[in-house]
């Protein structure tokens, strides 16, 4: 019998009677020895980089949020209120202290109008005109004259008009009639239009029929812009519009959206957000502490015993006694710890444990920013640029310590995976050889073994002669 591995041809001992296969088999594994030590060393190595890749995307992490805290303004990061449920205010970067008080004279509104009900727009493909509030004239000229169709050709004119069918009953014969609606896409005064029946040229020659002024058509809603009326009651009373709810920076970096009128006028106040402020801080406590866990928990030494033979097997964590973290992570704590100007970071709440890691007392924090918001502000700072500058060398992106060390492994993994390669050529090279080998044997076996029976038969030959 013979079996097949790979190109090879191997043939079990037909004449021997050995377990060829087996033997081959047997042989291979001894030889398989130096490439199953590859594997494993490369699955190793993966394991490594994949735990560096990870760790240096919390250094990155941390050098983000230290770059932020290090701005001279960084907490400066301002909240607004309003004194009426109708109004509501967002604040942006640019944002600072400050009040503005006003009264909500109206809220936007989209235009829209709706035709007389019925069956068709037209006996044929009849063109309209859509009209804007600037003047501007676009005629349009459905398929037919459906009201399908001409639905489908205001819709796709892209005028800043969409237009529907809408159920209306029957007429006095069962016919289904319609009504056309049509909305401008936008809110505000400059979105109102007119529609007439007939051409451009027909509406400036006053000849086209204005379809919202027919018996049963009508405008709906008048498009118009919000508006709010600053320091309303005094002589410096002022208005000011917008075609949407919402005014872009009524106050520097402060956008206010209103949805309903008002009577009584409407505060709205811009002040320090302590809340946010305190996120700044924290978060880069939070950031480091990410750091320290993953590691603590990457270089512990862990046991576990075999419950069947009560043997105790230890392993360590993929980071340890890697010099290039520790002395990374090293590195942020310690700056995270250091003094600003004689002045310990524990005094806006930054406080170093005993393992290494951070804890953040809000409390003391929000005390420091109330009496002296400039004090913490630069002690911050002075934390952060530290820190950032331990966290950019470890991370950066071409020169960063954490970042050469992955790419020096993966250059490490490649060349065992080339290696590993290699060794499966070889390998298949020498299976094929002991196939060879084996194949040889059992053919000189069988030689031997005719030649054994040829002169048996002869001797008996030659005893029966004499």
């Amino acid at each position: 019998m013979s079996s097949v591995s790979g190109n090879s041809l191997a043939i079990d001992g037909l004449v021997s009677g050995l377990k060829t296969t087996d033997l081959i088999n047997s042989l291979m594994t001894v030889e398989q020895v130096p490439q199953t030590l590859l594997k494993n060393k490369l699955t190793d190595t993966n394991s490594f980089v994949s735990s560096l890749q990870t760790i240096n995307s919390l250094v990155q992490t941390l050098a983000t949020k230290a770059g932020d805290a290090a701005k001279a303004s960084s907490l400066d990061v301002f909240g607004a209120t309003s004194s009426s449920t109708g109004v509501t205010a967002t604040t942006g970067t640019t944002a600072s202290a400050g009040s503005v008080a006003f009264q909500v004279g109206s809220t936007a509104a989209a235009h829209v109008g709706v035709t007389a009900a019925m069956s068709t727009w037209s006996s044929a493909a009849e063109p309209l005109t859509i009209v804007g509030a600037d003047g501007k004239k676009t005629t349009v000229t459905p398929a037919s004259g459906s009201l399908d169709d001409t639905v489908a050709a205001i819709n796709k004119a892209g005028v800043g008009v969409s237009a529907t069918r809408v159920s209306s009953g029957t007429d006095a014969d069962g016919t289904k009639l319609y009504r056309l609606q049509l909305t401008a896409t936008t809110t505000g005064a400059a979105g109102a239009f007119s529609v007439y029946r007939g051409t451009a040229d027909e509406v400036t020659a006053g000849t086209a029929t204005n379809v919202f002024t027919q018996q049963g058509a009508a405008v709906v809603t008048q498009g118009r812009d919000a508006s709010v009326t600053l320091w309303a009651g005094t002589a410096a009373a002022q208005t000011v519009t917008s075609a949407t709810n919402t005014f872009r920076d009524l106050l520097p970096g402060v956008d206010v959206t209103v949805t309903q009128p008002t009577t009584d006028p409407v505060t709205v106040t811009v002040a320090r957000d302590t809340t946010k402020a305190q996120a700044v801080a924290s978060g880069l406590v939070d950031a480091l502490n990410a750091i320290t866990s993953y590691y603590g928990t990457n270089t512990a030494v862990t046991s576990t015993t075999s419950p069947t033979t009560g043997t105790t097997a230890t392993k360590a964590g993929v980071l340890t006694g890697d010099a290039t973290t520790r002395d990374a992570v090293q590195r942020l704590t310690t700056t995270m710890s250091t003094p600003v100007n004689g002045k310990s970071p524990s005094s806006i709440g930054v406080v170093i444990q005993k393992d290494g890691s951070f804890t953040f007392d809000p409390d003391v924090f929000q005390k420091a920013l109330a009496t002296d918001p400039q004090g913490t502000q630069a002690m911050l700072s002075g934390i952060a640029t530290n820190v950032g500058a331990a966290a950019t060398a470890a991370s950066d992106k071409y020169t960063g310590s954490i970042t050469t060390s992955i790419a020096g492994q993966q250059s490490v993994a490649k060349d065992l995976s080339t290696q590993i390669d290699n060794w499966t050529d070889r390998l298949t090279a020498r299976r094929a050889t002991l196939q060879a080998q084996y194949s040889a044997l059992e053919t000189s076996l069988s030689k031997l073994q005719s030649q054994s029976a040829w002169l048996s038969s002869q001797l008996a030959s030659t005893s029966t002669s004499k």
